[in-house]
């Protein structure tokens, strides 16, 4: 993975795909650790975490995390999720951060060196296009070691640098249960 000391450093984590990538590949991320790890890759100016919240619940699992990530140096974009009953009638729960997401890059691509996408998502792929047109080199982190894939062949392809995840994981994830050293608190929710 190419990363310069001297260049400005963006991150955009699309929460729910990175959860997502995360579970598929048994890691658990430290987001301490990850704000950590690319902190001393460059010049970290933003760390942009994405995700819808479901507004009418009373306690929502992610409301801690998103608080915590507020705190202490992410800079967290939301919006209410969408309730809806679908034909069967059961209960759906919609909210793509895709669009803010994509439009956030291409404004902070005047301003970076490097993007580094937290996603698998193939939509992105033409916002990676657009960035690097505008001369922003753009790395994506998901991964390949599930089955399947977390990440689109077309984003894969577009992208100046893949990063699996779980080549990272020793780096931003908590310790696997088990192993030595039992669970960190720092990140913690």
């Amino acid at each position: 993975m190419a990363f310069y000391k001297d260049e400005r450093l963006a991150l955009f984590i699309d929460g729910a795909n990175l959860y997502s990538a995360a579970r598929a590949v048994d890691l658990e991320i430290d987001f301490r650790k990850l704000l950590k790890e690319f902190q001393g890759k460059g010049r970290l100016l933003r760390a942009n975490y994405y995700t819808a919240l479901v507004e009418t619940d009373e306690y929502s699992p992610i409301r801690p995390l998103v608080d915590w990530l507020a705190y202490n140096g992410y800079n967290v974009i939301k919006k209410p999720a969408r309730e809806f009953t679908d034909r069967e009638g059961r209960k759906r729960v919609r909210g793509s951060m895709d669009v803010e997401l994509a439009i956030d890059m291409l404004e902070m691509a005047a301003n970076v060196d490097h993007i580094v996408l937290f996603s698998g998502n193939g939509d992105f792929r033409r916002a990676v296009e657009a960035v690097k047109a505008r001369g922003v080199r753009v790395s994506v982190v998901s991964t390949v070691a599930s089955n399947p894939p977390m990440i689109g062949d077309e984003l894969r392809r577009e992208a100046d640098n893949f990063i699996d995840l779980e080549d990272l994981g020793d780096r931003v994830a908590r310790p696997r249960q088990g192993f030595e050293g039992g669970p960190e608190g720092d990140g913690e929710a």
